[in-house]
């Protein structure tokens, strides 16, 4: 279970880390992706972005820290539910905005990152569970090494999900941004 944990703990670590730095690297655009889907008033959605961004470094550091794992862990959690609950609520009123999730995506919100995030915070879980489960057992440095590929890949993946979507999607990559709700048949 200890590499459970930390396959969990870095793929995550590394998904915040690189959601930070690309916030970070365009504020203004990711401001603006939060206040165009209008969840919020245009002032309370400028603070819930930064929130956000405060949030992720939380959640890295917590990560990071030996001693506040398990707190990391529920932290992301969380984090990705009430944003997963976020782009629900929009793509319900059939609002989109680009993903700026990690920085300059032009992909709008679309069900690909509703699933995403669901991964992600089922990873999380995992990680609580693995953590809990987790003896005083020796590790082995090949399991620690190949936690740590893992994660690396499935960080990759996750972080370049939208190209690979684009990349081997439907040729419309519109639908990755089409609205929860089915159209409705003229009568």
């Amino acid at each position: 279970m200890h590499y459970v944990l930390i396959a969990c703990q870095a793929l995550l670590a590394v998904v915040f880390v690189i959601a930070v730095v690309g916030k970070l690297r365009g504020p203004d655009e990711f401001v603006a992706s939060i206040v165009a889907l209008r969840l919020l008033p245009r002032a309370a959605s400028r603070v819930a972005a930064y929130a956000v961004l405060g949030g992720e470094v939380v959640v890295v550091v917590a990560l990071a820290v030996p001693y506040t794992v398990a707190v990391g862990l529920a932290g992301a959690a969380a984090l990705l539910l009430a944003l997963t609950t976020g782009i629900v609520v929009a793509l319900r009123r059939g609002q989109s905005a680009p993903c700026r999730c990690f920085g300059a995506s032009a992909a709008p919100l679309g069900r690909t990152h509703v699933v995403r995030n669901l991964v992600l915070a089922g990873l999380a879980g995992a990680g609580l569970a693995a953590g809990a489960m987790a003896g005083e057992g020796a590790m082995h440095l090949a399991g620690v090494v190949l936690a740590l590929v893992a994660a690396g890949v499935g960080a990759l993946i996750v972080v370049r999900l939208d190209d690979l979507v684009g990349l081997f999607g439907p040729a419309d990559r519109r639908q990755a941004g089409a609205p929860l709700t089915p159209p409705r048949r003229a009568r």
